[in-house]
């Protein structure tokens, strides 16, 4: 139940990638028999993955992962664009890859201006309109939230961007594979990916760079080396990792996405009606359940801190989360919860994030909250808090 941090490589995935750690072993950059083997499985597998996302074969740069891919956006648009504006524009509850890239450009002189979420975690539109000005350079919006499964509308916000002639990011390693992505329709300049939260490899992601960026060299890389990546970012191609990538991207289906929503409702409903004193974090599913990723479940419970549900559910053999798992071993609550309001009373400290995949069931759906149940039961009889309400 923890698949948003990340999830198993599927066996098809696995096969595919074998060959290129034995037989097929070589350097994409050599001429001969086997490098040229190299070459042509990453060639097929970055002509997947930019057809999935309607974006020329160029456009795709391959890096370590979503972290590198965000790093690369963010401060690769700054230095390359530092003598037209030092203003970038993200939200308070973006990935820490997205927050901490900005930090760091912020200690080197740059401005950053964090937009505020409603309660269910939506950006206004207004305001990113209203703190765009002569020296923004970028705005960076997550697709999907990988705490509380927000989608944001990338397509206004893309065309919010191209009005006012400023670039567009958008971190999609969430949503990828589970909500569609048209590049061209959601004006998007540079979005981020990775294979590992979709059942393929670690170690793997990729940067989408709109051709014009590229041409109008509005990013500067950030490794340099060799020529890899039509010379965007230098180092031996992971051939076996961008194949895994392609394949994982070539399972992914619409069928996974309903099966995973119908669980994500399905537990939803059960843990709402069955637990007294919960509250669900993010889009409702009544209302926006469109709006929310189809596999998250965010909820908060009074009286009770998420750390004591964690290890008393994994005892029963469920791996969940209290936020992302990049912020985990902190004991700071959640930025984004914090940022759609809720306040200690209202389980800051005591949520959850319950992140399905296309191998759970209904079965183990329900044995997860039959569990859950109990532990909280357990938790507030132990809770001075609870006794004093």
């Amino acid at each position: 139940m923890d698949h948003s941090a990340t999830t198993p490589v599927d066996s098809e995935v696995l096969k595919a990638m074998i060959p290129y750690f034995t037989e097929k072993f070589g350097n994409a950059s050599s001429l001969h028999t086997l490098g040229q083997e190299a070459h042509e499985a990453l060639d097929n597998s970055r002509k997947l993955i930019s057809n999935k996302i309607n974006a020329d074969y160029s456009e795709l740069i391959f890096t370590s992962g979503g972290t590198e891919s965000d790093n690369f956006a963010l401060k690769g648009v700054a230095y390359a664009l530092k003598d037209k504006g030092n203003h970038i524009i993200t939200s308070t509850i973006e990935h820490p890859a997205i927050l901490n890239s900005c930090k760091a450009l912020e200690e080197q002189g740059y401005e950053v201006t964090y937009l505020k979420v409603d309660e269910e975690g939506f950006i206004d539109l207004n305001q990113l309109q209203e703190e765009i000005s002569s020296n923004t350079l970028l705005a960076s919006i997550m697709l999907a939230n990988n705490e509380i499964g927000t989608l944001q509308n990338l397509e206004e916000i893309g065309k919010i961007c191209r009005d006012n002639n400023i670039l567009f990011h958008s971190d999609a390693v969430q949503g990828f594979t589970k909500v569609p992505i048209d590049v061209q329709k959601l004006n998007l300049d540079l979005m981020s990916l990775t294979a590992h939260k979709i059942h393929g490899p670690k170690g793997i992601g990729a940067l989408y760079i709109n051709k014009k960026v590229q041409q109008t060299k509005k990013i500067k890389k950030l490794i340099n080396g060799g020529g890899h990546e039509f010379h965007w970012r230098a180092g031996t191609e992971n051939v076996a990792g961008i194949v895994g990538f392609a394949k994982a991207v070539e399972i992914a289906n619409e069928n996974h996405v309903n099966h995973m929503t119908k669980l994500r409702d399905r537990m939803i409903n059960r843990v709402l009606s069955e637990i007294p004193d919960s509250h669900l974090n993010g889009p409702n599913i009544k209302t926006k359940g469109s709006q929310r990723l189809c596999n998250n479940v965010n909820i908060s419970f009074k009286y009770i801190e998420g750390e004591a549900m964690l290890f008393r559910l994994d005892m029963d053999g469920i791996s969940c989360s209290t936020g992302s798992a990049c912020a985990s071993k902190s004991l700071d609550p959640s930025h984004v919860l914090q940022a759609i309001g809720l306040t200690h009373e209202e389980g800051l400290h005591g949520s959850l994030r319950f992140s399905l995949g296309r191998e759970n069931t209904e079965k183990e759906v329900d044995y997860v909250v039959d569990k859950l149940i109990n532990v909280v039961k357990i938790l507030r009889e132990l809770s001075p808090l609870a006794k004093q309400d």
